[in-house]
């Protein structure tokens, strides 16, 4: 971890605390497995990809248990701060791999959303589950094949509904539809469904979500998405055919969306830091090479195109991080502002993080190329982050709707 930048200067005892604890299980663990296995991520059997150890230490440090209650052993974080704590955790756990950031973040995102919309009685039930098992993963699934960023955008019509239907029929609810580019979608266990339950209304009061286990009869996950960045985290595609779910599994009836912030807004958050983590790495990793590496007579460091791009390189991650702090602060404040800053900075990370990378490639000569050498994995990293969470051309649709409310126009449904 680099020493150069301090990106999170002014943190709580409980902040540097958790940082601490991160960093422990990254240097020790995280980052050690990926250096000694460059070609692992690329198996396509996605179950032998990850060894079972990696989210075990993860586990035993504490790190799959942010966002559970405490009554359920989970890791309490104060609720003041709680976006800027999951910010924090989230860049330290991407610098050793983001496909392993993603598949935690994804679970911390959802023990959120289900703290506060599941019934105590689901609680009780899949909280003591999932503390128990370190392989334990869930996730939403919102996006479809016909309905994917642009379900981002400000317009609300039944044009724009859940083409996933959820009806009530003798005390269960029958599912049926398609969810795909579901994060931790292949593997997960547990599933957050939306689906739509009154095509009579715009989409805000006809989305509903449920929660679905994955040995419900119906469910099938389909396929892994073979991704080209963040390969530790399983992408899948899941088909609902007569899926029936009891009465008491729906979370939110015809406002799962409204409801849902407390889900979006700390995940652009979460999306933003988990990129300056890739950042971060193929900052340090930079470093050093610039300052091992003889060429031309003299350390790469002392010409001085490698020390402008190496300038060029900090400086945006500070930039990104301060951006961050900002945004993360607006969420745990619930400034009016703070969706679209979390848009803002999920799209100027991406752009900048990927820039970073670049110049790390390009430092690196034929070695940033090289798989055994790692530096085109935070390339590749960083490249996915372009579209996760919305594609940055949606995030700026909306940010500009925001901005101009009146003038910004509406982008799709009825003219």
């Amino acid at each position: 971890m680099t020493e150069v930048l301090d990106l999170f200067p002014t943190l709580t005892d409980e902040q540097s605390d958790m940082r601490q604890t991160c960093r422990r299980y990254v240097d020790r663990v995280l980052a050690p497995f990926i250096a000694a296995n460059r070609e692992r991520e690329w198996l396509f059997e996605p179950a032998q990809r990850l060894a079972p150890e990696v989210l075990e230490e993860a586990d035993r440090a504490g790190l799959r248990a942010l966002g559970v209650p405490e009554q359920y052993g989970g890791v309490a974080v104060a609720p003041g701060s709680e976006a800027q704590t999951f910010a924090l955790i989230s860049t330290e756990l991407a610098r050793g791999d983001v496909g392993v950031a993603d598949k935690l973040v994804q679970n911390w995102k959802i023990a959120v959303l289900l703290r506060s919309l599941a019934s105590p009685a689901l609680q009780d039930e899949w909280f003591p589950r999932y503390m128990a098992d370190p392989q334990f993963l869930m996730a939403h699934c919102l996006t479809e094949p016909r309905g994917a960023s642009d379900r981002w955008l400000p317009y609300n019509a039944p044009e724009a509904n859940m083409d996933t239907k959820a009806v009530l029929e003798d005390g269960a609810w029958r599912i049926d539809g398609r969810k795909q580019f579901i994060s931790n979608g292949f593997d997960a266990d547990l599933y957050v469904v939306y689906a739509n339950t009154d095509d009579s209304v715009g989409m805000l009061q006809g989305t509903s979500s449920f929660l679905v286990p994955r040995d419900t009869p119906g469910l099938e996950v389909t396929r892994c998405n073979e991704t080209i960045g963040g390969r530790y985290m399983n992408n899948g595609e899941i088909v609902f055919d007569g899926c029936r779910v009891p009465e008491d599994h729906l979370l939110a009836h015809n406002d799962a969306l409204g409801k849902a912030g407390i889900y979006f807004r700390p995940g652009k958050i979460m999306q933003a830091a988990k990129n300056l983590g890739i950042g971060i790495a193929a900052f340090d990793q930079t470093v050093e090479f610039v300052h091992d590496r003889v060429q031309g007579g003299r350390v790469l460091i002392e010409h001085q195109a490698v020390a402008v791009r190496v300038a060029q390189m900090a400086t945006k991650l500070e930039a990104v991080a301060a951006m961050l702090r900002h945004a993360a602060r607006g969420v745990d404040e619930r400034r009016p502002d703070a969706d679209v800053i979390s848009d803002m900075v999920k799209v100027f990370a991406s752009h900048e993080i990927l820039e970073v990378c670049t110049h790390a490639m390009e430092l690196h000569g034929g070695y940033g190329a090289m798989l055994e050498v790692g530096i085109e994995k935070y390339f590749r990293d960083a490249s996915v982050y372009l579209h996760m969470d919305a594609t940055t051309d949606i995030s700026n649709f909306r940010i500009a709707k925001a901005l101009f409310p009146r003038t910004a126009g509406t982008y799709a449904g009825r003219s």
